[in-house]
C-alpha cells in the first residue's frame, strides 16, 4: 500500500479513508519502537467509538500500548488474522498487519491527520533525528 495515500494520528494510527470506511493500523515508527508484537486485542465488531477512544490493546515483548480509534464510528471489521500471526503488525504493518476497519460517522474528523510528509516530519522530531 502506499504510504502517500495514508493520513497518521500524533499517537501514530494511520489511515486509508475510502467510500466511507477507514482501514487502520499502526506506523511503521510505532511498530518498531514496540519490538516484537506478541498479542493484539481488537475492538468487538459493531462497537462504537469516538474519536480519541481506546478501541484496543498492542502487547509487545516490551509493553502493552493502547490502540486508540482516529476517527468516529463503528467498527466494521477485524484482522482475525491477528489472532494467530500477530507479527503480522511488525512485518506488513501498512499491508497484512492492518488492525481494523470502522464506518466514517463524522468525514470532517479527517481534517485534524497528518500526510506521510508531515507524520515523517513529526516523528524525525520526537527521534532527535
Amino acid at each position: 500500500m502506499s504510504k502517500d495515500k495514508l493520513l497518521f494520528t500524533r499517537e501514530h494510527e494511520w489511515l486509508l479513508a475510502e467510500s466511507g470506511t477507514a482501514i487502520i493500523g499502526i506506523s511503521d515508527y510505532a511498530q518498531h519502537e514496540m519490538g516484537d508484537v506478541v498479542y493484539v486485542e481488537l475492538p468487538a465488531l459493531g462497537r462504537v467509538f469516538r474519536q480519541g477512544d481506546a478501541c484496543g490493546n498492542i502487547e509487545s515483548v516490551k509493553a502493552v500500548s493502547d490502540i486508540y480509534s482516529p476517527l468516529s464510528g463503528e467498527i466494521t471489521a477485524v484482522n482475525e488474522e491477528l489472532n494467530d500471526r500477530p507479527e503480522l503488525v511488525n512485518q506488513d504493518c501498512y499491508g497484512n498487519g492492518w488492525l481494523f476497519k470502522i464506518r466514517i460517522e463524522t468525514p470532517a474528523e479527517l481534517d485534524a491527520m497528518m500526510s506521510s510528509t508531515a507524520y515523517e516530519e513529526y516523528v524525525s522530531g520526537l527521534s532527535g533525528e
